[in-house]
């Protein structure tokens, strides 16, 4: 059984980045170059002739820059994909890059063989990306803080109370639970209304039970 070869494409103005690449992509088994070309614009326009499964893209175009050629390619071949190829280890760039509809993002310092398994990953439904840039990813995530909601705003105490509120407890079950009187637990539910922007036990209660 033959193995249907993944047709790729290039957009590289620099020639000997061009030309290494070639090679790099002409002597891979797996696939089949069809074209280069050295700049968005000339892609753009002679891309759809014979169209690739892949194209591999440098972010840093004279003219049209990468990014936005892969803004445009998508809308023309939104089945393409296309993984970026730069020196520039930029967060911003990079996300710039997925948001336009890159599917990778590779260093052009990669070695041969991760280049071609980059093109092989992203054929069948991966994102591969340098693991310099995986790593830019993931800190960006990690850093990214789940904006708080109301509750997040209440005291440990409040949101014990508040908890039991919703449970049905009376104020002196309330109490009894917690060992403080039925007077500190109104003081607390009068805190609880005003951070939580409501007026009544109903109120507070639905608005505890939907951000649960």
């Amino acid at each position: 059984m033959t193995h249907k070869l993944i047709k790729v494409s290039l957009v590289e103005d620099d020639r000997g980045t061009r030309e290494k690449l070639l090679a790099v992509l002409g002597n891979a088994p797996s696939l089949r170059c069809l074209h280069a070309y050295p700049s968005g614009e000339e892609a753009l326009q002679k891309i759809e002739s014979d169209v690739p499964d892949v194209v591999l893209m440098d972010i840093n175009l004279p003219g049209m820059s990468g990014i936005q050629c892969v803004g445009q390619l998508k809308l023309k071949l939104p089945k393409v994909q296309v993984l970026m190829l730069t020196t520039y280890e930029d967060s911003k760039l990079i996300f710039d890059s997925l948001r336009a509809g890159a599917s990778g993002y590779l260093l052009k310092n990669m070695p041969p063989v991760e280049v071609v398994q980059a093109v092989e990953q992203v054929s069948t439904g991966g994102s591969p990306m340098s693991m310099a840039i995986a790593r830019k990813v993931v800190n960006h995530f990690q850093q990214i803080k789940q904006a708080p909601t109301e509750l997040d705003l209440l005291s440990k105490r409040e949101q014990e109370i508040l908890a039991l509120l919703a449970k049905g407890f009376l104020y002196k079950e309330i109490a009894d639970q917690l060992g403080i009187t039925p007077g500190t637990v109104r003081v607390h539910l009068h805190t609880v209304y005003e951070k939580l922007h409501v007026s009544s036990r109903t109120e507070a209660v639905v608005k505890f039970l939907g951000n649960k």
